[in-house]
């Protein structure tokens, strides 16, 4: 079976999250998105894994459906949500803060498992070891490598996967608290990881240049604190509808089972280049390594960013990408490119509108941008259709994040925007 997963989501037990991103909230944006798949998110928290008890059942092997599928409505007026529910896979992320020769380390990670006994023992482990009450990511005193070991001892048929890699402040590479190898950081249990989650500012090709992740699979998920970010990152599998198909799809990592990843273009993610914010400094790695990673306007230190650091690491001037090797699909989300088209805010009532009449005309988000023929777009929308071939093919102008400021990617230029803006068709 074809199908979309996002598997790294957060509950309203998260910080900074939003209210919607209840079970049937998440089901039904992941309807509007085309995705089949979404991650519980935050399992380890004991209110949100009550509501997934209480609200979830098995359906799939692994995979789990809501009981009262009559909770789950479009959440845009005019869109029939597809036959097919969507299904939720258990999963939780953990933040590590810890200390690992001579130096405070920082590391998120993600968890996942088929069934709720299992992480229920998990959970009883984390409980005993700090507070996993005030938030929906727990933050713990506990070893990365430890962590692991918890989940290969009470969910042996679960698996972790190291969360956004490359993002300064919390991950296993990151510039300000984490490792060089995945070896320095799991040690002993190091050939149980075989699968890394990439981050909105990186893309497999860029982790392709350090031969020492070539044996990783790379997946990409959204990491969304709202059920509107659903699948800004996502995978496509084509296997077996469950959760045991898909785990050995990602440790496969052949196209044949894990057909390819929806990327943002890495450009767009907060982290991508150095910089500065409060001083709106960005720079590339040449340019603050000539700084001394001090901020050329106030002297402080640059936040040193996702490309940078892979710089850093890589040993290849090209990357290797295998054959058979997952394909990749970089795009902007849709609500992206029609406040472009529109020249008003992501946000506004405009967009929403023109969201759900596309929707509505073309099946779901990712149908549009992933498989509607060109020709099919142009004869709703020429600009849409222009858009949406030029994102295909990488023709957009990038202007990268730094420092947490997201980046700007943008399909036409300023003076294509005077003749563009607002030319939706009206079929």
């Amino acid at each position: 079976m074809n199908y979309i997963a996002d598997l790294h989501i957060h509950s309203p037990y998260s910080r900074a999250t939003s209210k919607e991103s209840s079970l049937a909230g998440l089901a039904g944006w992941a309807g509007i998105k085309g995705i089949n798949v979404v991650g519980t998110g935050d399992f380890t928290h004991p209110a949100w894994f009550g509501k997934l008890q209480e609200e979830l059942e098995p359906a799939e092997a692994g995979f789990f459906r809501l009981k009262d599928s009559r909770s789950v409505v479009a959440p845009l007026a005019g869109i029939s949500l597809p036959e097919q529910p969507v299904r939720f896979m258990l999963s939780a992320e953990v933040s590590c803060i810890y200390k690992r020769h001579g130096q405070v380390r920082k590391v998120h990670n993600l968890l996942y498992v088929p069934d709720f006994a299992s992480a229920g023992r998990i959970n009883a482990r984390l409980a005993a070891i700090g507070n996993v009450v005030s938030d929906g990511r727990p933050i713990l005193g506990l070893d990365s490598r430890d962590l692991l070991e918890i989940v290969l001892e009470e969910a042996p048929e679960g698996f972790l996967v190291p969360a956004h890699i490359w993002t300064p402040w919390f991950s296993l590479f990151g510039s300000k608290s984490g490792f060089d190898s995945i070896e320095e950081c799991f040690g002993d249990l190091s050939m149980h990881i075989f699968a890394l989650e990439t981050g909105l500012s990186s893309d497999p090709a860029m982790n392709r240049l350090i031969s020492g992740l070539d044996r990783f699979a790379l997946i990409s998920n959204s990491d969304c604190h709202s059920p509107q970010k659903l699948g800004r990152e996502a995978n496509l599998f084509s296997t077996g509808f469950d959760y045991f198909s898909m785990r050995d799809a990602i440790r496969g990592n052949r196209r044949e089972t894990f057909s390819a990843t929806i990327e943002f273009f890495p450009e767009e993610g907060k982290y991508h280049a150095d910089g500065h914010r409060d001083c709106r400094v960005c720079l590339e790695p040449v340019e603050s390594r000539w700084l001394n990673g001090r901020c050329p306007v106030c002297g402080r230190a640059l936040t040193i960013g996702v490309l940078h650091r892979v710089m850093e690491l890589a040993d290849r001037d090209e990357p290797r990408l295998p054959e058979d090797a997952p394909a990749v699909f970089s795009l902007i989300p849709l609500p992206e490119i029609i406040s472009e088209i529109l020249g008003v805010g992501v946000a506004s009532k405009k967009v929403a509108g023109q969201f759900a009449r596309i929707v509505a005309r073309f099946g779901s988000e990712f149908d549009l941008l992933l498989k509607t023929e060109l020709d099919g777009i142009s004869r709703f929308s020429p600009v849409l259709g222009e858009a949406v071939a030029r994102i295909r093919n990488s023709r957009v102008i990038r202007r990268s994040g730094y420092d947490g400021e997201f980046g700007v990617i943008k399909v036409f230029s300023e003076e294509e925007k005077k003749e563009l803006i607002g030319a939706f068709g009206e079929n």
